[in-house]
């Protein structure tokens, strides 16, 4: 069926299939399209009524079947759980791998499952929703979908790591919203039906978690705030993240106390910016002392903090193939140990980047 609108950019107008062939609608609400520069506006914008506001028909049978297909469970994935990277053509090799190739070879799926690997794909799909979205192809941004949608029904079922899927829904909001409202001035794969589609879930899984109530265990038995102070802290250490750190903070008093403490901060900086950083950054107490709380969270708004993640990507230098770890590639060199490389989230970004 050939593509009829106003202009290339426009989404066109509603045709439903008959016996006799493709026609147009009757129904005239169905070839009105709500402009979309109005639904992302800060002061008139809501999400509850988001999709009420959307002119489009989604009772048409392509509609159900975009849908039907938009809402395939199974991961489009290859054989082997690597990919050769290069970023040009030579005589024996022709082209050069996208993002979207290497999200889709990748298992990152199953990685998800794994609690070594899933900081390191939720940050991965973070900073893909920030800048690397409309570089994916359909197939690619519908495993992304997927894989997000696993991501929050993990974390609805052990409610974990919920402040960290909540961000990851802002931003990937944020980037949609931006490219919806503006529709025609950017590249968008696949219908506009089916952005809107993806927001709409955005929109149910926030809810979702919004709703999430830790309840307290009902058998009795030893909390944090029964061992001594030094245990409390001595565990407050081990955090890498000083949101962390407030939060616990206001469990108890005691905690209150100690989660106020300076080494504790000194050292959470020390960890995470360097010393030149830290110079650059002095903030000084009432008591004329140095104030590493407000200092840390200074250098966070200025400075990348230190990644650390149990397992990452890993890359082969002799034979630029990424990989996990515990899976095999056809690696030539005698010693493969000592030819790979952790890849972290913003690597394997930059490893696209042409």
């Amino acid at each position: 069926m050939p593509f009829l609108g106003q202009d290339w950019r426009s989404p066109g107008q509603s045709w439903v299939k008959t016996g006799s062939g493709w026609k147009r609608s009757s129904d005239e609400t169905n070839n009105n399209v709500t402009p979309l520069n109005s639904l992302c506006d800060e002061e008139e914008f809501n999400k509850e009524n988001f999709l009420n506001s959307v002119g489009y028909d989604v009772m048409t049978k392509k509609r159900k079947k975009d849908l039907l297909n938009n809402n395939t469970k199974i991961q489009y994935f290859h054989q082997e759980t690597w990919i050769s990277v290069h970023k040009g053509s030579t005589k024996e090799r022709h082209g050069y791998c996208t993002l979207g190739e290497a999200f889709n070879r990748l298992d990152f799926s199953s990685a998800i499952l794994d609690a070594r690997r899933f900081n390191y794909v939720v940050r991965l799909l973070e900073l893909i929703a920030k800048s690397q979205l409309t570089s994916l192809s359909g197939i690619a941004q519908k495993n992304y979908m997927n894989i997000l949608e696993k991501v929050v029904q993990k974390v609805l079922e052990n409610q974990q790591d919920i402040r960290l899927i909540k961000e990851l829904l802002n931003s990937l909001y944020t980037t949609l919203c931006a490219l919806v409202n503006g529709v025609g001035k950017c590249v968008l794969v696949g219908n506009i039906n089916t952005w809107v589609y993806r927001m709409e879930a955005i929109i149910h899984w926030q809810q979702q978690l919004n709703n999430i109530h830790i309840s307290r265990p009902l058998s009795p038995g030893l909390t944090l705030t029964d061992l001594p102070m030094c245990l409390q802290l001595n565990i407050m250490e081990r955090l890498s993240d000083g949101r962390d750190i407030v939060n616990l903070g206001q469990v108890s008093p005691t905690l209150q106390v100690l989660s106020e403490d300076r080494l504790l901060w000194k050292r959470l900086c020390r960890y995470h910016f360097t010393e030149r950083q830290i110079r650059k950054r002095l903030i000084l107490s009432e008591k004329g002392h140095l104030d590493w709380k407000k200092m840390y969270f200074k250098l966070g708004r200025c400075y990348p903090k230190k990644e650390q993640y149990g397992d990452t990507l890993q890359f082969c230098r002799h034979c630029h193939i990424l990989f996990w770890k515990d899976t095999n590639h056809p690696c030539t060199t005698n010693d493969p140990e000592g030819s790979y490389t952790s890849i972290l989230p913003l690597d394997f970004i930059s490893l696209f980047k042409f």
